[in-house]
């Protein structure tokens, strides 16, 4: 009997050690140099990689990772994606874990208490823009694993400094937009093109309403990869009949990824590592931030392309699943941009407010950019074959992805001819969606367990997302996270979060250490996840229990958003001291210090007449501003202006300021159109104005100086005539004026001409920075 109790307490021994393994990673982060398309780039790299490894754990195991930084005087961090863990290991410098010193070695253990596919990243400064991503797994515990599978982990990557990009964002930088030899993205929506595609009203109605060109991304990325290259084979034997389960994560910086799959239809089973009941798809678009788990099939014994593009359809990336003969996806053509800016014109008011329409517009059921997608449109459909468009008819295989009937021609002329946004919406979700393919949207998603919470004290917000391109600034409810405070929650509440999307871009919100409900419709069964995507216009309702302790963050997660100002940080009172942070109000400021970033910029032209400039260094709110003007042939003088204001409202297009004003005007006697009249060759003035964006993005620029002279002026700075020619305007109240015409060569230069009216004909090269 003793034996037999013996040899029982053994067995059940090992199965508590074998269910409860510590799994050891050492993770050393290193500074590196790629070369990805020609071009090299410091980046950094984890073991020797980019992406970092994939770690991979069973549930109930012991993570025990070693994070060795071997950084030249940088600190990093490492953040477990839709991890559930003390907050003291999160990774997010300042907030929840101490940033890890260069030279230092940390380490981080913790149980694993979920499944599911995740990943993880750098929360410092670019250092995941610039490399530092991979994926995290976590198998079921004693699970047998009925299908092979394999991880698709998508990423972003452009050669240009990560901080210069976030810098010319703060400026409304174009260069991003610009066809630059096939290479850039060629969507700058001139007045040229404009005139010749027939909606010159359109683009002068986005400008009267103060609104920048359409995009629907900030940024041109030179390569995007499937696990760190530009196309991946899975190795592992697929045949005709079999199936596989891919884990899809967008690691991408910036960059939503529309999937779609030679093979047929896909089936979702989980998002966010969370199970769902099996949905049949055609495609689906996975925000930064998002995972999906789908289950493919082999058709036949040949070679089949799942096909990842960029949402602004600039770029593409691969995985072939299968061997022999290969069969192509249906390669995604560029975007109608004009038929979004008229969607657009539509959806905007005056303010900068987008209109709240009657429509249900939640839970991704209504693309409101459905408009500028070629595929609903009657065009002969084209396939990619080895890098080029092929006119045959669709295969078998191919037919499922996308198609078109009669009904388009309908939605293609109602769009033309649209009295009104909710009419042309209403006409999209009556005809559009039913003649194109079977998209995932989140009402689609039912988890296969019920996820309803305790009941509880209930402790409701509401966050309005809010932003500008103007100036690059993302909040919510119009505040920074260092602008706002912690927001306070106890242990036991159910936190219940309405966000209204008042912006013109998507944001894919992640939320820290919990997963939430997403209130989808489907009850009890409501899907949980931990990054939700909001469209424009959508308002969408999420809620979670607060059950753990300590700080999480909650933000974009379009990391230049993120780094911009658009989060928040829940707090949960009464929590234990966190043995990584001794200093609150300090680790506060570090934290802050994210949207605080400084903006500057110097634009220098040099020309046969003299030399004209602007410099600008700003944050988020306040800004100093300098110009000068020298003029050493026709009318020889020069004239210094600075100013200091505060940047004022949601859209940020009133500017006051106080300012002074240095000149020098050999022999000039003036008088302005107000019939005041100065004759001194040298004046110093002390002032105060405003300068105020008006309709057709003009600038009013209105000052009195301390005796009493007024001076106004409108300008009209980088007027996009064609995809490489600006123009500027200027006239003030002396009646001088400016017309000037830049046509741009790189991303710091152009040739430029001019007649002012002082200098007169000029010409020359400007320099931007």
């Amino acid at each position: 009997m003793k034996i037999k109790l013996f040899l029982l307490l053994f067995v059940f021994f090992n199965l508590i050690v074998k269910a409860q393994k510590t799994i050891r990673y050492d993770l050393t982060i290193k500074d590196t140099i790629v070369n990805y398309t020609g071009k090299t780039k410091k980046a950094f790299s984890v073991n020797g990689k980019i992406p970092m490894p994939t770690i991979t754990f069973t549930e109930g195991d012991t993570a025990l990772i070693y994070i060795h930084n071997k950084l030249k005087k940088k600190t990093t961090s490492l953040h477990w994606h839709g991890i559930i863990l003390p907050s003291q290991y999160d990774g997010v410098d300042y907030i929840n874990s101490a940033p890890i010193k260069a030279g230092e070695t940390v380490v981080y253990k913790f149980p694993i208490i979920q499944n599911g596919t995740y990943w993880y990243h750098s929360h410092t400064g670019f250092q995941e823009q610039d490399g530092m991503y991979g994926s995290f797994i976590i198998h079921k515990r004693n699970e047998k694993q009925l299908l092979p599978e394999y991880t698709v982990l998508l990423g972003d990557w452009t050669n240009a400094n990560s901080k210069d990009v976030m810098r010319r964002l703060y400026f409304g930088e174009d260069w991003f937009s610009i066809q630059k030899n096939k290479i850039q993205k060629g969507v700058t929506q001139s007045y040229w093109d404009a005139l010749k595609q027939g909606y010159l009203g359109t683009k002068l109605k986005n400008e009267w309403k103060r609104m920048e060109a359409m995009d629907v991304s900030d940024i041109y990325y030179d390569i995007v990869t499937i696990n760190g290259k530009k196309e991946d084979q899975c190795l592992l034997p697929l045949y005709s009949g079999d199936k596989i389960k891919l884990r899809l994560i967008n690691g991408g910086s910036s960059s939503y990824f529309w999937i779609n799959y030679a093979g047929g239809k896909m089936s979702v089973v989980a998002t966010d590592g969370k199970e769902v009941q099996p949905v049949s798809v055609d495609r689906l678009i996975i925000g930064i931030g998002e995972t999906y788990d789908v289950i493919v099939t082999i058709p036949d014994n040949k070679s089949y392309q799942l096909l990842a593009t960029t949402e602004d359809r600039t770029r593409s990336t691969s995985l072939w699943l299968g061997n022999g003969e290969k069969h192509y996806a249906e390669f995604l053509k560029p975007l109608k941009y004009f038929e979004g800016m008229k969607m657009m014109n539509g959806m905007m008011k005056m303010n900068g407010d987008l209109e709240k329409s009657h429509m249900d517009m939640s839970l991704q059921k209504m693309d409101m950019n459905a408009v500028m997608y070629p595929e609903i449109s009657p065009e002969p459909k084209r396939n990619q074959n080895n890098g080029k468009m092929n006119e045959e008819k669709n295969t078998k295989d191919q037919n499922t992805i996308h198609r078109s009937n009669h009904d388009s021609e309908n939605v293609e002329s109602h769009m033309a001819n649209m009295g009104s946004m909710e009419q042309s919406m209403h006409h999209i979700s009556n005809t559009t969606l039913s003649s194109t393919p079977v998209t995932l949207n989140y009402t689609n998603l039912k988890s296969v367990v019920p996820t309803i919470l305790p009941e509880g004290p209930v402790k409701e917000l509401k966050f309005e997302l809010t932003g500008n391109m103007n100036r690059y600034l993302w909040a919510i409810n119009n505040k920074t996270v260092s602008e706002s405070d912690k927001i306070l929650i106890k242990k036991g509440e159910k936190i219940k979060i309405t966000l209204y999307n008042n912006t013109m871009m998507r944001h894919p919100m992640h939320l820290h250490g919990h997963f939430f409900r997403i209130l989808n419709g489907q009850g009890e069964y409501s899907p949980l996840k931990h990054t939700i995507d909001i469209m424009p216009m959508e308002t969408d309702t999420i809620e979670f229990e607060a059950s753990e302790s300590g700080d999480w963050f909650f933000h974009c997660h379009i990391l230049y958003h993120m780094m911009s100002g658009m989060g928040r940080v829940f707090s949960y009172v009464n929590s234990p001291k966190n043995p990584q942070l001794h200093d609150p109000k300090m680790d506060w400021k570090m934290f802050t210090m994210m949207d605080k970033m400084k903006r500057f910029m110097i634009q220098n032209e040099v020309s046969n007449q003299g030399n004209i400039g602007k410099a600008r260094l700003e944050n988020k709110r306040w800004g100093t501003q300098a110009e000068w003007k020298l003029a050493y042939k026709s009318d020889p003088g020069y004239d210094v202006e600075a100013r200091f204001g505060r940047y004022i409202g949601k859209m940020q297009w009133f500017f006051p300021y106080i300012g002074y004003n240095f000149s020098y005007n050999r022999g000039k006697k003036d008088k302005n159109i107000f019939g005041q009249k100065y004759t001194d060759d040298t004046r110093n003035l002390f002032t105060a104005g405003f300068r105020y964006l008006l309709p057709m993005r003009v600038f009013l620029d209105a000052r009195v100086s301390h005796d009493g002279e007024v001076t106004m002026k409108l300008e009209k700075e980088g007027m996009v005539i064609a995809p490489r020619i600006r123009m500027d305007l200027l006239i003030n109240n002396h009646l001088d004026f400016t017309t000037r015409a830049k046509y741009i060569l790189t991303k710091t230069t152009s040739i430029s001409g001019f007649y002012d009216s002082k200098m007169k004909w000029g010409a020359g090269l400007t320099f931007r920075y």
